[in-house]
């Protein structure tokens, strides 16, 4: 009986506890999670209006494994390693691009859009080869409402099941008339990808370290979570102390046909396990997207999409927009730094994490469920992350 209760007291004081500092700094840990989480999740690659024609090909590397998302002749979104099956080059160079076949620069190996194996120089010269066999690897392809995702594993649940409790919600946005009204932008961070998506979900920063937010949106910012995604944000509100972009934006923003009432002035954010962020606005939406490069950097990846309206009001609003969350960015970008200087060293164990604190808690328990070894205090021996 004394055991039994000394494990539930156990479990309780893990869930109101954050992960352990070396989680955030370690290699292996870094290690184990390309393998058990990045292999294993949805990674948003574009909208399917990026890639409208056959050819059209973007392309993403996500912790060191090269994807690209192509549009096959028969309409159909496929997406593929990025790696010749003849000695393993890089076939396509660049973010994006058309073309008629995949032929890969070093030998000259030609794949069709559909990954099929179609061209090898001195074919002859290999007896034994099946072309059958040597397709292009080819990953899992969600499109959920436009967006093309992609997993190298298959997740244990599709993005549409992830998103069903919000679903209603996001339905208004009409997100499959999208179309990018910007470029995508790529900005490093000296973090660890779990420093950044925590503060993505971390309500209890917003009235201390962004003052603008406070202001945008006084008492009303919210925050919940379900299995597998985060919610923040709320209606937005006049501030006398309201920055003049600000003013501007509350003020400018014309309606937007589509949308009801109450969602008019409301800005609300998802986060989606483990590292893509929705940031939903009347005027636009964006996606960020946290990409592991090492335990102790980030990329940052994230472009703007809307429903093309030409108004001066919406063109103004939307660099409005763009206006308060760079300060807002600029703001996140000193914090997470500090966060991550300050889990380099040996006094941080863990911090506690209080009830309020349910997307953190969330994200701590997912972690630990996946990766056991971050119930502990300090890190294993070097080489498990590896075993």
């Amino acid at each position: 009986m004394a055991t039994v209760r000394l494990a539930e007291n156990a479990r309780v004081a893990e869930a109101d506890y954050g992960l352990p500092g070396w989680v955030y700094r370690d290699d292996d840990a870094f290690e184990a999670e390309r393998v058990r989480i990045f292999r294993r999740s949805w990674q948003i690659i574009c909208h399917i209006s990026d890639i409208p024609k056959p050819g059209d090909w973007q392309s993403l590397i996500v912790m060191h494994e090269p994807i690209v998302a192509v549009r096959g002749n028969d309409g159909a979104v496929r997406a593929f390693a990025n790696v010749c099956r003849h000695r393993g080059a890089r076939i396509l160079d660049g973010a994006s691009g058309c073309a008629r076949k995949l032929i890969c620069p070093y030998h000259a190996w030609t794949y069709e859009l559909d990954g099929r194996l179609s061209g090898v120089p001195m074919r002859a010269d290999y007896p034994a080869l099946d072309p059958r066999e040597h397709s292009l690897v080819e990953y899992h392809v969600e499109i959920w409402r436009g967006f093309v995702f992609v997993a190298i594993e298959r997740p244990p649940a599709s993005v549409a099941d992830m998103m069903v409790p919000h679903e209603a919600e996001v339905a208004h946005y009409r997100f499959e008339d999208m179309r990018a009204i910007g470029r995508v932008t790529e900005r490093p961070r000296p973090a660890n990808w779990k420093n950044i998506s925590e503060n993505y979900s971390d309500g209890l920063h917003i009235p201390v370290a962004h003052p603008g937010l406070k202001r945008v949106f006084g008492p009303n910012y919210a925050v919940g979570t379900s299995e597998w995604v985060d919610r923040l944000g709320g209606p937005l509100v006049a501030d006398p102390r309201e920055s003049a972009s600000e003013r501007a934006y509350r003020t400018m923003l014309p309606e937007v046909a589509y949308l009801q009432a109450d969602r008019q002035r409301t800005w609300v954010y998802f986060k989606l396990w483990p590292n893509t962020a929705l940031d939903i606005y009347p005027d636009q939406i964006d996606f960020m997207q946290f990409l592991p490069l090492s335990p102790g950097e980030t990329m940052i990846r994230e472009i703007a999409y809307a429903i093309p309206d030409d108004r001066r009001e919406m063109k103004a609003a939307r660099y409005l927009n763009w206006r308060i969350n760079r300060q807002v960015s600029r703001e996140d970008s000193g914090l997470v730094e500090r966060v991550q200087r300050g889990m380099q060293s040996a006094s941080f164990e863990r911090g506690p994490l209080g009830e309020s604190e349910v997307c953190l808690r969330q994200f701590a328990k997912r972690i630990r469920e996946i990766m056991p070894e971050a119930r502990n205090l300090s890190a294993p021996p070097p080489g498990w992350g590896r075993a």
